[in-house]
């Protein structure tokens, strides 16, 4: 490797990181910048997977510590919904791990498209939900109602630990039908539930060897300062412009790897 490769290598995982650290503290979404980064600096696209989700997990954690003031308020969901976040992400991490690249290198551009859709629906979702009405977490929930849940939120890690973007949104539209009706315990228990799902998969990724340490360790200084920034803005920005900003990156990302994948 040349000496300005190196330099320009850094400066891209750097400049991903912060991106997508800025883009998780605002709106989320920044898989859909580290991952395809990854691929573009060297990494065949199962590493590159496996190191992006352990690159993101400092700025996770930070969120997840953003929250605790609300952990009390859904303990009872926490616990219920823990052990199949852990168990799904595994199982998401192992299948990754299993996967034939070639195989993998196929699904990329659907995974990311299928990202980005999930999205671009988030407040059209987040609307649909909130004309359900419900009376909160007071409602009463039936038996079948808990199960299904537990049954998606497995279904969910084992997408977020196999790719793992968008998993935020999926789990919202959970919630909302259960009868979440505060936006801060519903982002509590989705922060505190996604670390699990990616911390369980990053062991296990790194006990398989697929983590490039070098480009997380890169990659981290931007996902942190990007963090820092997302947060100290946050309340400065245009969720739709952001937004449609995000949308568009991933739109414009999922074309290239279409055409990475299918016609180059």
């Amino acid at each position: 490797m040349t000496e300005p490769f190196a330099v320009s290598r850094i400066a891209g995982l750097v400049t991903a990181g912060f991106v997508a650290g800025v883009m998780n503290s605002i709106a989320g979404g920044g898989t859909l910048v580290t991952f395809p980064t990854l691929i573009l600096t060297g990494l065949p696209s199962v590493p590159a997977n496996a190191t992006s989700t352990v690159a993101l997990l400092p700025g996770i954690l930070s969120s997840a510590a953003g929250y605790r003031k609300n952990i009390r308020a859904v303990s009872r969901w926490l616990k219920l919904f823990a052990p199949v976040s852990l168990l799904g992400g595994l199982a998401g991490g192992v299948l990754l791990v299993q996967t034939p690249s070639s195989v993998f290198d196929a699904f990329v551009p659907f995974l990311i498209l299928f990202a980005t859709i999930l999205f671009m629906a988030q407040g059209a979702l987040g609307r649909v939900l909130k004309t359900q009405g419900g009376a909160g977490q007071g409602r009463p929930h039936s038996r079948n109602g808990i199960i299904g849940a537990v049954v998606f939120q497995f279904a969910v890690a084992l997408y977020g630990g196999y790719f793992g973007a968008g998993i935020g949104i999926l789990m919202l539209a959970s919630l909302g039908m259960l009868g979440f009706e505060n936006v801060h315990e519903m982002n509590t228990l989705k922060v505190m539930l996604a670390f699990l799902i990616n911390v369980v998969a990053a062991v296990y990724f790194a006990a398989s060897g697929l983590i490039h340490w070098t480009s997380v360790g890169v990659m981290m200084v931007g996902t942190i300062a990007g963090g820092f920034t997302g947060a100290h803005y946050a309340q400065q920005v245009s969720q739709k412009v952001v937004r449609k900003l995000i949308s568009a990156i991933g739109l414009m990302i999922s074309g290239v790897m279409f055409t990475r994948t299918f016609l180059s």
